[in-house]
């Protein structure tokens, strides 16, 4: 059942794999479980063969992962096998209220539920995912002035009210690394750093399977690495952080001169049509972003950088330069240079880690109904 609930769908034959259990034990149980309504099987191929693919049932229940970004929210709402049933997104004023954002997310949740013609209490959980670090014993942003408008709001009782329902709260990068671990780049390893590039920087770590928090879940926040003593302020209160060089505002800035007001969707549109300013605007992020990585790799040796985020669409613009710097900055390995992709699971990484942790919290609540 856990098994199958970390990855959404497997054959009989990769849960054998995945449990150490003989294909005909794999095979029986999922026959007992599925007659009591708690697993779902269907047809497939895999690899030109046929293969029975085994889900958990619907009639489960409901989980919503809400994902709030600098300036957007996406909800999405999935069933227990993990399939995606409803997605929204909607923009938010950068100096929205964060009362506002929270109940606004929680009224789309209940429409979401209501329009696959679920009932309120079939919700067993929540995640709920923000860009700064968070304590998740509390659901708190554990550092002042990171999110403005944000500190102390206590993100698990607004929506829990709402949806009386279980609310767990993260980091976005820190659910971004545990989607791609489980579903995207990273299924099937067990150490891998995540960096998520758009408005602002942030990093996630799973290492030995698990997500890594640290004291005050502050762990893997990459973005605010000094890179320089003496570099501009940034919005921590730092000077010379990573984020004051390759966010999107240090990025805008120096092609404002040159190019007028951009977006960073138009900087990575022009970079691959071929406009040299915004192509070494990318290339130098890549180098900025490359250095960072290695020592970060070399301090925790992942197996693979997973990039994320918006800018990770710049592709190998991008990922070359970077590619390159770690590759030459990390400590050398008869295991090779460590591996820099891009998400596979693009802009839906971070709502899909919030899924991810609402199935946990249900999991683990007993909200399934079965002892997993």
């Amino acid at each position: 059942m856990s098994a199958v609930q970390r990855r959404g769908s497997l054959t009989q034959i990769e849960l054998a794999g995945v449990t150490g259990l003989s294909p005909a034990t794999v095979s029986n149980i999922v026959k007992e479980l599925t007659a009591a309504g708690v697993l779902h099987t269907s047809p497939s191929t895999r690899s030109g063969r046929r293969a029975l693919l085994v889900t958990l049932a619907r009639n489960l229940g409901l989980v919503a992962g809400v994902h709030f970004g600098s300036r957007s929210l996406r909800v999405a709402l999935a069933d227990a096998s993990m399939q995606v049933l409803a997605d929204q997104r909607m923009p938010l004023a950068p100096d929205h209220r964060a009362d506002a954002g929270l109940r606004r997310a929680a009224m789309l949740v209940g429409e979401m539920v209501e329009s696959v013609d679920a009932r309120p209490e079939e919700l067993l959980a929540v995640g709920v995912c923000l860009p700064a670090p968070v304590d998740r014993r509390s659901g708190r942003i554990t550092t002042v002035g990171m999110l403005r408008g944000w500190d102390g709001v206590a993100v698990p009782e607004v929506i829990g009210e709402e949806l009386d329902a279980p609310v767990t709260v993260d980091n976005d990068a820190n659910l971004g690394a545990l989607a791609e671990a489980r579903f995207g780049a990273g299924a099937g390893r067990e150490n891998l750093a995540y960096l998520r590039v758009s408005h602002g920087v942030g990093g996630g770590l799973v290492l030995g399977g698990r997500l890594m928090h640290g004291r005050a879940g502050g762990a893997g926040e990459i973005g605010h690495v000094t890179i320089d003593e003496n570099g501009p302020i940034c919005r921590c209160g730092n000077r010379g952080c990573l984020e004051t060089y390759v966010g999107a505002p240090a990025l805008l800035g120096m092609l404002a001169a040159s190019h007028g007001h951009l977006t960073l969707r138009d900087v990575i549109t022009r970079a691959k049509e071929g406009d040299p300013g915004c192509r070494r605007v990318l290339s130098d992020t890549g180098q900025h972003l490359g250095v960072a990585a290695a020592n970060l790799c070399n301090l925790v040796d992942p197996e693979l950088v997973v990039i994320g985020g918006q800018l990770a669409d710049a592709g190998e613009i991008l990922l070359g330069p970077m590619r390159n710097v770690v590759a030459q900055r990390t400590m050398p390995s008869t295991a090779g240079p460590v591996e820099v992709t891009a998400a596979e699971l693009g802009s839906a990484a971070e709502v899909r880690g919030a899924l991810a942790v609402a199935m946990d919290t249900a999991r683990l609540s007993g909200g399934l109904g079965v002892n997993v």
